[in-house]
């Protein structure tokens, strides 16, 4: 038997296949092969998707891994959906989208937030939904409600990416509490829908999908969505969840005091608790974690760098001159730690809520023409990304959560030996890689909501960690005099 997790993503969809007794990978794939999903910004702040891209390039990573496995479909017994979190998909009674996504790191309504927070109350909101409504999914669609009234009025529901793509495969809409809480639609103390922020945006609960388990038959391919994707008709779909929470339960990260780590398109490190606690300024935000029950509440709380692999990509593109992600690692080891001065600051894809939603851009410090060169900007990249996420990891530490054993998939910016030495010196925490990543995860959850797996540490067979890299203890004073400049740096553009 067969599992078959997707994630959604906003550079690609990943798709892997999962043996179900042994926990290996059969197959794994990403659509586009070579090139990003497109986003569109028609004015600075703005980043919008097309969900239609996201079916399209879902439907081509399925084809990619039927054939590549040669796995007869009717052995693929449950689907897993992992998806990018916070954005805005509404359609009307057709099923039809009205409009593109409006995705996670888009900050316009970020103004629109900040006054639902000081109207409604701050310590009402953080009592309630753990945050501020930020620019999260509640504040996107009340942008839509205030400046698109036509497109607003024929709305019939309004969901996050991953209820669209479960939309599309099961002809069912609905939601979880994890997925509201990430887009400020939960309340913890009441245990319900956000009735606080619906009723002062003047939002109808009735455009709220329903509400169904993380872990359970959320519903069955049709068959025309079976016939688009090559895959059985009645396969079930039995899991969904954020990506970030659902990185966390590809590494086995469950239960209070674990801390996982991702750096793709943006930077994440996200630690479990049992009690509903919040940042005062809501720089980090707690949501519902994928094994979050009333009886049983777990917390996900979520330190996020929108700018991370989004910067690397920025320097592949713009200065690397035809290097591969590898060559540029290499080349980024042969300037020394700090390089020689130069700081990024890389706060360049949006606003960031560790700065409290402010968009102060991506920058470059203290260049000299006469001494810098192409390896100290990449390095000095690498650096500015783990400072950014260092900052956030302060702002966890006041909230009672240290890193002590950090744990990330063996993907993405971990895959670079200076970025993960850098990041393990600068933290001080000892990380822990593994063969994961997101899709896997949403492979080993679909077995979990389906039954498959009896209990849940079942579905962690074949998960190993591959390294394990310790604080560099000669680099710490160096690095801790380096993050001290770039620090001030960031605090003077504060």
């Amino acid at each position: 038997m067969y599992l078959l997790g997707y994630d959604c993503g906003t550079s690609s969809i990943k798709a892997t296949l999962l043996d179900t007794q042994s926990g290996d990978i059969v197959v794994s794939v990403n659509s586009p092969v070579k090139d990003e999903m497109k986003i569109l910004a028609k004015h600075p702040g703005w980043a919008e998707q097309n969900p239609a891209d996201w079916w399209d390039n879902l439907k081509n990573a399925t084809t990619i891994i039927l054939t590549n496995s040669k796995v007869n479909p009717a052995d693929i017994k449950a689907i897993g959906i992992s998806y990018q979190m916070h954005g805005l998909v509404i359609v009307d009674s057709k099923k039809e989208v009205l409009r593109p996504s409006i995705i996670w790191c888009d900050s316009r309504s970020a103004e629109i937030g900040q006054k639902a927070f000081e109207d409604i109350g701050k310590d009402k909101c953080l009592q309630h939904m753990l945050n501020w409504p930020g620019n999260f999914t509640a504040s996107k669609l009340k942008w839509v409600k205030d400046n698109e009234p036509d497109i607003y009025s024929k709305v019939h529901k309004a969901m996050l990416p991953g209820d669209y793509i479960a939309m599309k495969m099961t002809d069912t809409i609905c939601t979880t509490i994890s997925g509201l809480s990430e887009g400020i639609l939960w309340d913890f103390k009441q245990q319900k829908q956000a009735d606080i922020v619906l009723d002062y945006y003047k939002i109808d609960k009735k455009l709220l999908a329903d509400i169904v388990p993380t872990f359970a038959v959320q519903g069955q391919l049709t068959k025309q969505a079976a016939n688009e994707l090559g895959l059985k008709a009645g396969t079930v779909v039995s899991y969904r969840s954020g990506d970030q929470p659902n990185n966390a339960l590809s590494l086995n990260v469950l239960n209070p005091g674990e801390i996982a780590a991702n750096a793709g398109t943006s930077g994440v490190v996200y630690g479990i608790g049992a009690k509903p606690n919040y940042d005062k300024r809501s720089r980090v935000n707690t949501f519902a974690h994928v094994n979050y029950t009333k009886d049983n509440p777990k917390f996900g709380v979520l330190l996020c760098v929108n700018g991370t692999g989004r910067l690397n990509s920025w320097l592949k593109h713009t200065i690397a001159d035809g290097m591969d992600y590898t060559q540029m690692n290499e080349l980024a080891t042969q300037a020394p730690i700090g390089s020689d001065g130069l700081y990024i600051i890389p706060f360049g894809n949006g606003a960031e809520r560790i700065l409290e939603n402010k968009d102060i851009g991506a920058s470059v410090h203290n260049l000299k023409l006469n001494t810098h060169r192409k390896e100290h900007l990449l390095r000095a990249g690498q650096e500015g990304i783990v400072f950014a996420l260092n900052y956030g990891l302060e702002i966890m530490h006041g909230m009672g959560i240290q890193a002590q054993t950090i744990r990330a998939g063996d993907t993405n910016m971990f895959l670079s030996p200076l970025f993960r030495q850098t990041f393990a010196t600068v933290s001080g925490a000892v990380v822990e890689l593994y063969n994961a990543d997101g899709s896997a995860g949403a492979a080993r959850g679909a077995g979990i909501g389906a039954g498959i797996y009896k209990q849940m540490h079942d579905a962690f067979v074949g998960l190993k960690c591959t390294q394990t890299i310790e604080p560099c203890e000669k680099d710490v004073q160096r690095y801790a005099q380096v993050y001290a400049g770039w620090l001030e740096i960031l605090n003077n553009q504060l």
